[in-house]
Order: structure tokens, then C-alpha cells, then sequence
């Protein structure tokens, strides 16, 4: 898709409500559309949507083994109500191995730590996972109000990183959107999630991010 054709459709699903954009982005990709998932808080939204439109979709879940236990318990319990097809990717190390050799988690301090580990636990994993499922759309739950880089994106977008068409459908809405599509369908929400590749939500782990391309290349 060239960029006038991504702009025509930004323009088109604007008014869109997340469940047309969600129907649009699943029938375009021709039985190759995965979502992704980390459990996040308000990520009920988006696998609700998904499994509404195409029951079977799979689900990408990177899990570099350091969520708290209610990530954990959440993930199960949504996988169970929504009948999640999760397709789990995990770091060639382990957490405990990590930690073993190169210390604690970089602190916000450490850039370059920070994007050592986001590459070595999160990165790879999930750049494995895109070439296994190899979707032509890749559903995801981005916002522009989760953080700046976010902002600067669209509900369509290229995704240099993994070569895929990236598709948001919750990406206008803000956290009381989310919070009544949530008490409208009876879902869940997690507010113990921490993700150790960001360290806080003012920076990307590298999925969404220039740099993250490069630190799947090296």
C-alpha cells in the first residue's frame, strides 16, 4: 500500500467506529491477519474486537518471562473468555539466565541497556513470531494518547520494522472509550502491568520504533 493509499484510508476510517475498522482491516488481509497482544492494560479491547470479526485469529504474544503474576493470570483468564488462539513467542534465554549474566533490569537511566534488552528479550522473539505467521495485516492496540511516538502515527501505518500493514482500530479513542467499550462487554482489565523493555510509558520498547527495526538487523 503506497502512502496516498494509506492517507485515502486514514481519511476513510476516521469516523470509522474500532469494530468496522477491525472488520475492514481483517477482510483486506486475505486470511492473514494475527494480532498482537501484551496483556497490557485495555488490551481486552482489542481481543475482544478481533475474536468478534475472526474467532480463530492468531494471537502474537512475546513472553519474555518477566510479567507480574496478575499479567499472567490475566492472559489466562482472557484466553479462556475470548477463546484466544495465542501463539507465544519466548526469548532464546530465559529471565533467570539474563539476569544471571548481564545484572538487574536497566533502569530509564540506561538507554542503551534499555535497547540491549528490548532487543534480546522482546525484539527477537517477536520478530521470529512475524516471520513464522508472516501476516499481510498486523492488528494492533496503539493509541496516540499512550505516548509522543505514538501520537505521530495513524490507524494505518507501514511498518518498516516487520513488513507488514499495521492496523489500530482503538487508536482515536481515549482511556474512558476504553474503559466503557470494557464495562459494555463485561471485560477484564490489569492495571499490575509493567513491561521491563520500556520501563516507563513515556518510551518504546522498539516494536513501534525506527530503532527497533535496526536492533532485529544486527
Amino acid at each position: 500500500m503506497s502512502p496516498d493509499e494509506i492517507a485515502h484510508w486514514n481519511s476513510e476510517l476516521r469516523d470509522k467506529s474500532p469494530l468496522e475498522i477491525t472488520r475492514w482491516a481483517i477482510a483486506r488481509a486475505g486470511g492473514r491477519a494475527i494480532a498482537s497482544t501484551n496483556f497490557r492494560p485495555y488490551e481486552a479491547v482489542i481481543l475482544h474486537l478481533v475474536t468478534r470479526v475472526q474467532p480463530d485469529i492468531p494471537v502474537l504474544w512475546v513472553d519474555h518471562g518477566y510479567n507480574r503474576p496478575a499479567t499472567y493470570c490475566h492472559a489466562e483468564q482472557l484466553r479462556k473468555l475470548l477463546g484466544l488462539d495465542i501463539r507465544a513467542y519466548l526469548p532464546r534465554v530465559t529471565a533467570a539466565h539474563r539476569d544471571a549474566v548481564d545484572g538487574p533490569i536497566p533502569d530509564t537511566d540506561d538507554e542503551e541497556g534499555l535497547k540491549k534488552f528490548s532487543a534480546l528479550m522482546k525484539l527477537e522473539p517477536f520478530q521470529r513470531g512475524m516471520r513464522e505467521l508472516a501476516p499481510a495485516i498486523w492488528v494492533t492496540a496503539l493509541r496516540k494518547v499512550q505516548n509522543p511516538n505514538r501520537a505521530g502515527l495513524d490507524i494505518v501505518s507501514a511498518d518498516a520494522n516487520f513488513g507488514s500493514l499495521k492496523v489500530s482500530p482503538a487508536f482515536h479513542l481515549s482511556d474512558a472509550d476504553m474503559d466503557a467499550y470494557l464495562s459494555e462487554h463485561g471485560l477484564p482489565n490489569e492495571w499490575d502491568y509493567f513491561d521491563p523493555a520500556k520501563a516507563d510509558e513515556k518510551r518504546e520498547c522498539g516494536l513501534h520504533a525506527a530503532w527497533g527495526g535496526e536492533a532485529v538487523r544486527d
